[in-house]
């Protein structure tokens, strides 16, 4: 799965827009490494996301097209 894609199906950010532009903004990264949003997300895969002075580091443990809002924190451990 796309990286901007997850970001938004694991409300990590809210629109897949959002997530574009802070893939494209240097704000993410995965495994250590700047990230494009069309980078492809793997369970194993470490992200870390920059947003103001918030700083989030998960791991990613299951990739799925769909999911509801209560199921989503489920598909990633913060770290």
């Amino acid at each position: 799965m796309r990286l901007d894609k997850y970001l938004k199906v694991s409300r990590l950010i809210k629109r897949r827009t959002v997530a574009n532009e802070a893939c494209d903004g240097g704000r993410v990264t995965v495994n250590g490494a700047p990230a494009k949003a069309s980078r492809e997300v793997k369970p194993g895969d470490v992200i870390e996301l920059r947003t103001g002075a918030r700083t989030v580091k998960v791991e990613v443990l299951s990739v799925a097209e769909n999911t509801s809002k209560a199921d989503a924190p489920a598909m990633y451990k913060e770290l």
